[in-house]
């Protein structure tokens, strides 16, 4: 048995996660005795042992495993996050009314889309409201218990479920759904474009999908700017009732450790959500809100950061390409979502070998979810350098 193959965890399923199961699993007590959680293994530390692998490559391992970016954000964002005087005292939990009007501003800027301030709010990253939603929502509609979720996506959206002791229950497009599980949906999540895929959603259908339902779609765009398929989209382009969109400046920006987001969309949703985190003592640090709003008025960085990003997924194209894996560039991220070669689509098999000959850490598609079982996703953010070692590791063999 292959190294990949002792790491998968059994075998594609399409069926409902039922509370505290799936991507969670429950501890085994004494007989009578409530049984807790156990909290599953973090996906990306199944890679551990291909990072061994790649570090023994002189110049060490090039990790294109997380979509964590390297490149500076720009001097003004990172002076008004040292110069802003905004240490001192507990930030507004909504947000600035300041971050909030950049916000509106950058959505009727980029988009076209308008909003109220009011249906704005601030998150501390989209990652913890992802994984918080489905519990703050079973508080509001405690007689639906399910949230429906891409197929192949972030690992966030089913743990949010099992975390909120909801059944998670993936879907592959929107007529695939089962009108009983629409029935007891708290939620629908979109991405767009989405992680791992890069494809596109058709957001249209996905709103008018839960408007006819009663269901509220969360829409995650945290990769809007980096569209390659014609213009971003939003949900909010067509209309703000029963949707709320999710954005991030980790991407665009490149503050991903400045854990600074938010979200806009349905007044009703927005104001029971930041409510909800208001209590719960959620709040964004006030000199990243600070730093947010220069981010927000500059979009030239944004420009600069497309254009990397663009000509590095060409770079680990052609470098694929020469061991025989054809990576076509997405509409939209900037991960690379590679079939496996041969009969057997082996991922884990596939991920070995480039950690071996190339130094590359990627991960296996199956981190997504068993339909994702077969491909790779490779983040092209490492230094044009870095990626140059890699292709040239590959080229040499």
């Amino acid at each position: 048995m292959s190294h990949g193959a002792r790491l998968l965890q059994g075998p594609a399923s399409r069926r409902a996660e039922e509370p505290g199961r799936g991507r969670g699993r429950r501890v085994r007590n004494l007989p009578g005795v409530p049984q807790g959680f156990e909290p599953p293994p973090y996906p990306y530390d199944r890679l551990d042992a291909l990072r061994e692998v790649a570090d023994r490559l002189p110049g060490g391992c090039v990790d294109l495993s997380i979509g964590t970016p390297c490149d500076p954000a720009p001097p003004a964002v990172v002076a008004a996050l040292s110069g802003s005087d905004a240490e001192r005292g507990y930030p507004p939990s909504v947000g600035t009314p300041a971050l909030r009007t950049a916000v509106t501003g950058w959505l009727a800027r980029r988009f076209g889309v308008e909003v109220e301030a009011a249906q704005v709010a601030a998150c501390v990253g989209t990652k913890e409201l992802v994984a918080g939603i489905p519990q703050w929502l079973k508080l509001r509609t405690p007689d639906r218990d399910t949230v429906l979720y891409p197929e192949i996506s972030y690992p966030t959206y089913a743990m949010g479920a099992t975390l909120a002791q909801c059944r998670s229950v993936p879907y592959g497009s929107l007529d695939e759904i089962d009108p009983a599980d629409a029935a007891r949906a708290l939620c629908l999540w979109v991405n767009s474009p989405a992680n791992p895929t890069g494809s596109l959603t058709d957001l249209p259908a996905a709103a008018a999908w839960g408007r006819e339902r009663g269901v509220p779609v969360f829409s995650d765009e945290c990769y809007i700017e980096f569209t390659w398929d014609g213009p971003g989209r939003t949900i909010l382009s067509e209309g703000t009732e029963g949707v709320v969109a999710l954005h991030s400046l980790s991407k665009r920006s490149n503050l991903a450790g400045v854990r600074v987001g938010f979200y806009a969309g349905d007044a009703d949703l927005v104001h029971y959500l930041s409510e909800v985190r208001k209590h719960a003592g959620f709040m964004v640090p006030g000199p990243a809100q600070a730093a947010a709003v220069v981010a927000l008025g500059d979009d030239q960085h944004v420009d600069e950061q497309r254009e990397r990003y663009l000509r590095r997924m060409k770079t680990m194209a052609a470098a694929l390409r020469t061991i025989g894996v054809d990576a076509d560039l997405p509409a939209g991220a900037f991960y690379l979502w590679a079939p496996a070669p041969g009969p057997d689509h082996d991922a884990w098999k596939l991920a070995a070998d480039l950690a071996e000959r190339g130094g590359a850490l990627v991960a296996p598609g199956d981190l997504y979810g068993p339909a994702g079982a077969g491909f790779i996703r490779i983040a092209v953010v490492q230094p044009d350098d870095r990626l140059d070692l890699v292709a040239g590791r590959l080229a040499s063999g």
